[in-house]
């Protein structure tokens, strides 16, 4: 009898956990939507950006110096040029795939090759609920927020501003968000980056959950940055990169285009743009450490010229 009442408590605690659901593998084959030539016209065009248009790196003296040091062409606009092929040498410095550890070793995920990491939303400052309705984001919500992706088993990883708390101090903000997805989750997440002591701030304290030892061979934390587009690199995603990969943690870039607004109106040329201005950003990371973990994303959309 005693046994069986053990037995019914253990499986009840379990049922309580979030169930662990592994990252997906690909397995649909991948639509080529251009030829050779299409793809080569793209990439010529990339190089030609990296080459002879250049991308600007703002706002950070030490980012600066950094491409300096190596070799790179900086004009009186900040706008950095360095050859292609060196650019793309130093990209595939960064590992083609590599795995993100979680505080619970059974949901660390494998990022690259054939994997797919479903991840919450990122950055929405409202929150809905039939009780309170559409209300700037709390840190109740945040809370609740972090929780109920803990218990999607169908979603691989936290993400990191899953509302925004703008209840608490914005100088301070980070820090109950990183205790929470420390806290109340056992999934892989991304860190602060807004500043450059708040992505450090990141750092310190992933370095407090997983320890030094572990920190220093394997990713535990990313940042997720987004470019200044049109052609330009500011000082946030520059410092994120320094505060991140410098400790052998990761980072993500999304170059963010509007075309016709903050890039060509063509689909073909904002391509070529978002992957010059991304190929800059993973190059300077492996400046900074060579084999940092590097995401490239992608926000890729049009506007209405006549809006």
């Amino acid at each position: 009898m005693a046994r069986r009442a053990r037995a019914a408590r253990q499986r009840t605690a379990a049922a309580r956990g979030a169930p662990a659901s592994p990252y997906i593998r690909r397995r649909l084959p991948v639509l080529d939507f251009l030829d050779e030539e299409g793809l080569r016209r793209i990439e010529a065009q990339v190089d030609w950006i990296v080459q002879d248009v250049g991308v600007a790196f703002r706002g950070d003296p030490e980012a600066q110096r950094v491409w300096r040091e190596a070799g790179a062409n900086i004009d009186d606009d900040d706008r950095v040029r360095a050859p292609a092929d060196w650019v793309r040498a130093l990209c595939a410095r960064a590992p083609r795939q590599f795995t993100q550890l979680a505080r619970n070793p059974d949901r660390s995920v494998v990022i690259g090759g054939d994997n797919q990491v479903y991840a919450a939303v990122y950055g929405p400052p409202f929150v809905r609920d039939l009780e309170g309705g559409r209300r700037y984001g709390d840190l109740d919500s945040f809370r609740n927020l972090v929780k109920l992706i803990y218990m999607l088993p169908h979603l691989h990883h936290g993400s990191f501003v899953v509302c925004e708390p703008c209840d608490i101090p914005v100088s301070t903000r980070h820090l109950d968000m990183l205790h929470a997805h420390m806290t109340l989750s056992d999934k892989p997440h991304f860190g602060a980056i807004t500043e450059m002591s708040r992505a450090q701030d990141s750092v310190d304290m992933a370095e407090i959950v997983f320890g030094r030892e572990t920190m220093d061979e394997h990713c535990v934390i990313l940042g997720n940055v987004n470019t200044n587009s049109p052609l330009l690199v500011d000082k946030v995603v520059t410092e994120a990169i320094r505060a991140y990969c410098r400790r052998g943690q990761g980072i993500a870039v999304a170059p963010f285009i509007l075309s016709g607004a903050m890039g060509p109106v063509s689909t073909a040329a904002s391509i070529a743009q978002a992957l010059a201005e991304a190929l800059m950003v993973c190059a300077f990371a492996q400046l900074v450490r060579p084999g940092a973990p590097f995401i490239l994303g992608n926000f890729l959309t049009s506007m209405s010229l006549r809006s």
